[in-house]
């Protein structure tokens, strides 16, 4: 919303036209100072005539030969192309030594034969707006031979502000100008609402069928107007605010919307037939033309305002044209409604049309406030329009909205802002907001109807703190128990600093994918993930879906780093998916866990002495796994199979406790290419709940000082037996003194024969208590042996 600092000292004495100043002030009150505009005056040596003749140029059909008074006595000749003015009309004249909007320098110059003392300006050529068609015809009263300068409200700033939507009651100049005057602690002018009435009925009829979505209608009739441009202030104050000036009639309506912020209509009464006004929805396959041209197919749902014979107007958003204000216009019914806000909201969306109107409308207009408004706008039409008010209003108000009451404790206010506060000091603030305050503790609070944000006590503590001013307040630390993050917010933290230090970069992309990328994962379709919940209003058809994994939008970046020349990439992302099953906690919405994901392409990791210098594998994806268990104290273990989108021979299920929390491996090069990527793809996708979930108290196991024994024993199998199940075997056969056994060898091929290899494993033993001897570990070795040829079907090599 742009403001401008003269309309608002209309209303309230600001005691600085500092910009700096008045928006650290706007800062105070709770409204951003978005930018502001310093105006000067543009122009210098024009000033005010009157044209005294006008005749046709002699040597061109375009031009005017004006003979103009400029108060000096003598009349002064100018040649002029613009045919908008008449003889006695009273223009802006820039005299010779004149500099116009751009530094344009006037002077006397010989256009067709006759010389030209000067100009007749426009509003573009003043710098006063973006007209070049006409010059500007000044109010009859201006004085003549008067520097034109005096006539326009400049020095100004504009203060281009940023209005919360709680705020509805600050989205207009009087409205702000009530904020200044409680911080300044000054009175409040209000502008004139008596306009001068004849006494006459108006026969118009207004009935509102829908009570919930126009709970008040006003209309207020004005007879005998005279279209016509508006006054200079006028046309300058909208133009400051974005408002095109149009005519008078127009004009005043939305500077009334400006002032006090309440949108009006105004209808050319003469158009709308049978002079009757009814609000009503919409009915299947109705349509309206509105003022911007546009046929709009409606929905049953738009609250539209009718006539006798059909829809003239979409209400709290926008006329239609058939009953638009024209230069014929001589009757005019001011509109002045409360519409309720969803309705004027999601009919705005629905149809993509937002206005001044529907901006305000959706927030909550007063609805005490309309015939307050439409007073203000008959006034200015009598005075501007030269029209006549009717005395007979129409008001239909059903079920008036009355303030409403909050009871507020004193020493509520001083827990919530930490310092003390007196009755006194706490009515005072209130009162200055224009709020009535009685008793002493609890204090009853009268909220008025033009505060809906006022809901609850602790809003009035709000005011009492905005008022008081927020700088005010001592920096001081919050008294309670001890805070910090929770534990589970800690091990999140260190899953990312985890992911971090083994060399991948966060990244944190879009919640929504489309349907290629689901094709491109090759996952099957029977696969959960396949059924994405559609999103209802997309912003791109590409995007028409929750994510139900964060690989794809992973490998989208990962491929947008590749063909931008960066061949090593290494990405990771925590965030939500969202699955097509009910949440536990809340069936109405989907089930949305937390997953952990990673993608690599390229050689990656930290780099070092010990690194490798070949690309990304599936032993550097299970590894990442295996390293980030371990830094999380968890034991993790890699089961082989088959996910739908990998490698079938390169990939495995995760597992915490015996149970499945995700899987990592190489990606199918079929997916790689789907998504532009030529190189090996390793990949991961894990819930993230178990990786984080609180477990219990470690207890400290002592370490054995006593040196330990190992062994290697290798073992043929089929090459589809895993190595975690020889280990698992290993594992539950060998006791309490085995304190690790792991892989060092794999062999394939030679006299193994088709479909075997050799697997060797290294385990070491040691006692807590003593130096083992090979005759104590001679039985475990013999154990192992047993379990694991039982539990795979292979035997030991060599025996």
């Amino acid at each position: 919303m742009k403001v401008s600092l003269n309309w608002l000292k209309d209303y309230v004495d600001v005691p600085t036209s500092d910009p700096l100043e008045v928006e650290g002030v706007f800062a105070s009150l709770g409204h951003e100072v978005e930018g502001y505009e310093v105006l000067e005056v543009p122009f210098s040596g024009v000033v005010v005539g009157k044209v005294v003749e006008v005749e046709k140029h002699p040597n061109a059909d375009r031009l005017r030969f004006c003979k103009v008074d400029l108060g000096g006595g003598e009349l002064q000749e100018i040649v002029c192309g613009a045919w908008n003015f008449k003889a006695g009309d009273v223009v802006p004249v820039s005299a010779p030594g004149a500099v116009l909007a751009g530094g344009f320098e006037v002077g006397v110059r010989k256009i067709r034969g006759l010389t030209s003392h000067g100009m007749i300006c426009s509003a573009a050529e003043l710098g006063l707006g973006e007209d070049h068609a006409g010059i500007m015809v000044l109010d009859p009263e201006t004085p003549i031979g008067s520097d034109f300068a005096e006539q326009v409200e400049l020095p100004d700033v504009v203060f281009d502000l940023s209005i919360t939507p709680n705020r509805p009651d600050a989205m207009s100049v009087v409205g702000l100008a009530r904020e200044f005057a409680a911080y300044y602690e000054t009175d409040l002018r209000m502008p004139n609402t008596n306009p001068a009435t004849v006494d006459r009925a108006s026969a118009v009829d207004i009935a509102i069928d829908d009570e919930k979505g126009c709970p008040r209608y006003v209309g207020r009739e004005v007879v005998g107007v005279h279209i016509a441009p508006s006054p200079l202030w006028m046309q300058m104050r909208l133009r400051n605010a974005d408002v095109r000036p149009i005519n008078n009639v127009v004009d005043i309506t939305n500077y009334v919307l400006l002032e006090l912020g309440q949108p009006l209509h105004g209808f050319d009464l003469d158009q709308v037939s049978g002079e009757q006004i009814r609000v009503r929805r919409a009915r299947e396959g109705e349509r309206l033309t509105t003022l911007d041209g546009v046929d709009r197919k409606l929905d049953v749902l738009d609250l539209m305002i009718c006539d006798g014979d059909g829809i003239v107007a979409f209400a709290g958003i926008m006329g239609g044209a058939e009953s638009e204000v024209t230069d014929v216009t001589t009757r005019v019914l001011i509109e002045a409604a409360h519409f309720h806000p969803p309705s004027v909201m999601f009919s705005s969306k629905r149809h993509g049309l937002r206005t001044e109107a529907s901006a305000r409308f959706e927030r909550g207009v007063d609805p005490n406030l309309p015939p307050l408004a439409a007073a203000r706008a008959a006034l200015l039409m009598v005075e501007l329009a030269g029209g006549e008010a009717l005395a007979d209003i129409r008001d239909v108000y059903p079920t008036p909205i009355d303030p409403w009451q909050l009871e507020l404790e004193i020493r509520e206010v001083e827990r919530i802002l930490g310092i003390p506060f007196d009755r006194d000091t706490i009515t005072g603030l209130l009162t200055r907001l224009q709020l009535e305050v009685e008793g002493d503790s609890p204090l009853v609070v009268t909220v008025p109807t033009n505060r809906p944000d006022l809901s609850r006590p602790v809003d009035l503590i709000e005011e009492v703190a905005r008022l008081y001013g927020y700088g005010q307040f001592p920096e001081t630390l919050p008294a309670g128990p001890a805070g910090g993050l929770s534990g589970a917010q800690v091990r999140d933290r260190r899953v990312r600093d985890l992911m971090t230090g083994l060399g991948f970069h966060e990244a944190q992309t879009l919640s929504f994918l489309g349907q290629a990328e689901l094709d491109g994962l090759q996952f099957p379709d029977d696969d959960e993930r396949r059924a994405a919940i559609r999103v209802r209003n997309p912003l791109r058809e590409e995007e028409a879906y929750l994510r139900t994994t964060l690989l794809a939008n992973l490998l989208k970046a990962v491929q947008y780093n590749v063909s931008h020349g960066i061949a090593d990439v290494a990405l990771f992302e925590v965030g939500r998916v969202f699955l097509p099953t009910p949440d536990l906690d809340d069936p109405r919405v989907p089930n949305q866990p937390m997953h952990l994901a990673f993608i690599a392409t390229g050689q990656t990791g930290t780099g070092g002495l010990h690194a490798s210098d070949g690309p990304s594998d599936v032993f550097s994806a299970t590894g990442t796994v295996r390293a980030l268990a371990q830094g999380l104290g968890l034991s993790a273990e890699i089961a082989q199979s088959s996910p739908a989108g990998f490698h079938p021979g390169r990939a495995g299920e995760v597992l915490i406790g015996g149970e499945s929390i995700g899987v990592v491996g190489e990606l199918h090069p079929g997916v790689g290419r789907a998504f532009g990527l030529d190189e090996r793809v390793i990949a991961a996708e894990l819930v993230l709940a178990p990786l984080v979930a609180g477990r219990d108290l470690w207890q400290l196991d002592a370490p054995s000082t006593y040196p330990r024994v190992e062994f290697d024993l290798a073992f043929v199998v089929g090459v589809e037996v895993s190595a975690a199940s020889m280990l698992a075997a290993a594992h539950g056969s060998a006791g309490d003194w085995l304190e690790e056994a792991f892989v060092f060898d794999e062999f394939r091929g030679g006299s193994l024969g088709e479909g075997n290899k050799s697997v060797g494993l290294r385990l070491v033993f040691r006692a807590p208590d003593h130096t083992l001897t090979n005759e104590e570990v001679a039985p475990f070795r013999e154990q192992i042996i047993a379990g694991v040829v039982e539990s795979t079907g292979g035997q030991l090599r060599g025996s």
